[in-house]
């Protein structure tokens, strides 16, 4: 039985603000301006600033799997660097227009060959020194190392940071669109992290909940980790 009635889940909005945030750790406010756009003052008056993602539903804000990548690897770009957005605006359509693929943020093309052509092109704008462009390279590669791409190079599954990413962050839940839903959820095991921590706030102990699920208490102490670190200013 087809659940998805033919479409691709990584393609379904089945995410609001607020799920993004929670996931990711980044401000809803955030990525509503990356998704829905933004309010500038200018002399005489306002203008509208496009977003810098595009999403099928806007009205209430709903994101796809694909949508979520997108933040995720738009969030190295902007972390650290000053960079103003429509700068990053022009660094992704130059994206968009060598690779002739639709989202090539959440592509393997982008992981390979666009890391390096996108650092040649702006590298300067965002910082005049190598360290400057070597780190931004850093950030984008340990951000796209937590993303795992089809025989195709689409993403298909996210490994988020539950942890400073300074530190070490295990591969203990994901987000698959093809799992429970695409909510976050163990990996491997696929129960939902907002279920776990449900239990733990009722009081129930990490140890019984993984003896109830006859999982490893490691991963559920993950799960609670990151459904309940703050999310960044």
């Amino acid at each position: 039985m087809d659940i998805y009635g033919g479409q691709d889940p990584r393609d379904i909005p089945s995410y609001s603000a607020g799920d993004a945030a929670r996931y990711l750790k980044i401000p809803a406010s955030t990525i509503r301006a990356w998704t829905v756009g933004r309010k500038y003052p200018v002399n005489d008056g306002h203008k509208q600033f496009r977003p810098l993602i595009e999403t099928s539903v806007k009205n209430p804000l709903r994101l796809s799997f694909i949508n979520l990548i997108e933040i995720h690897v738009l969030r190295a770009i902007r972390q650290d660097h000053n960079l103003d957005l429509a700068k990053v605006r022009t660094a992704l359509d130059y994206i968009d227009e060598q690779f002739k693929t639709p989202h090539p943020l959440a592509h393997q093309e982008f992981y390979t060959d666009g890391v390096d052509l996108f650092i040649e092109q702006y590298g300067l704008q965002i910082n005049a020194s190598a360290q400057g462009q070597i780190n931004l390279k850093n950030l984008l590669t340990a951000h796209l190392d937590r993303i795992e791409p089809d025989d195709r190079g689409l993403a298909v599954k996210l490994y988020p940071f539950t942890r400073n990413q300074e530190e070490n962050n295990p591969r203990l839940v994901a987000i698959d669109p093809r799992v429970a839903f695409g909510r976050m959820a163990i990996e491997g095991r696929g129960i939902p992290t907002d279920i776990i921590t449900e239990r733990f706030h009722a009081g129930d102990s990490p140890e019984q909940i993984a003896d109830d699920y006859e999982c490893e208490v490691e991963k559920i102490q993950e799960a609670i980790r990151c459904e309940t670190r703050p999310i960044a200013a």
